[in-house]
């Protein structure tokens, strides 16, 4: 794909969303943080069912570690690896008292070495709560960027690279938000929406609605790192 395409598709998905943001309900970095841990192989909206109950008594690490892992596992038990979540929530917590003072840090590397934080939560976390530039891959963006041929890759690392090399600077900051709320409600994986596809004409999908061959799923991303 070339460069004023790929700007072009840019340019449509601003005007129709002038600031998109994350569906995740959050009030500071911190319950961002948490939101976004929750995510993993969640849907937003029942993260946003647990954590309305869970931020109104536990808004701050201090609060969250009182908690304890059994009481925050009372409000997390409907999300998928709950147990899991919650003991590396506790950990979480417990590093940010001893090592940041309580607060979110701003970094990549702080936040990586925070217990179940990985690349992409870290990505989240810099780019929604702090404002930097940064694409943070799922699924989503994973199938939009290949499918498009916006920014094809093999593993979710390969497509990120690809995206903040070729997504035009005015644009990068947002296009994580566009591109995710665009594989989930229109380039959606089994059937994309192409009837109502804004980018419709600019989409390199062989595949897409009203062409000659059938539509093709790209496949699942490989892990981080995983050999192309």
């Amino acid at each position: 794909m070339n460069a004023a395409k790929r700007r072009a598709i840019f340019e449509r998905l601003r005007a129709a969303n002038p600031r998109p943001t994350t569906e995740l309900a959050y009030r500071s970095p911190f319950e961002l943080l948490v939101a976004v841990v929750l995510s993993a192989q969640a849907t937003d909206k029942s993260v946003n069912l647990a954590t309305a109950g869970l931020f109104a008594v536990a808004d701050t690490p201090q609060k969250l570690l009182a908690l304890g892992e059994e009481g925050l596992r009372h409000y997390i038990r409907r999300i998928g690896l709950y147990q899991t979540k919650a003991k590396n929530l506790v950990a979480l917590c417990r590093l940010l008292m001893d090592k940041h003072g309580g607060e979110v840090p701003a970094s990549r590397e702080a936040l990586e070495a925070l217990p179940g934080v990985g690349r992409k939560t870290a990505s989240v976390v810099l780019n929604t709560a702090f404002g930097q530039p940064e694409i943070a891959v799922d699924t989503h963006i994973f199938r939009v960027a290949n499918r498009t041929g916006l920014a094809p890759g093999k593993t979710v690392l390969e497509v990120e690279r690809k995206l903040l090399r070729h997504v035009p600077a005015e644009f990068r900051h947002d296009a994580h938000h566009w591109l995710i709320l665009h594989g989930r409600y229109v380039c959606k994986a089994r059937r994309p929406d192409c009837g109502r596809c804004l980018i419709r004409d600019l989409c390199e999908f062989k595949g897409k609605a009203g062409a000659a061959q059938a539509p093709k799923r790209p496949g699942k991303p490989r892990p981080e790192g995983a050999a192309t």
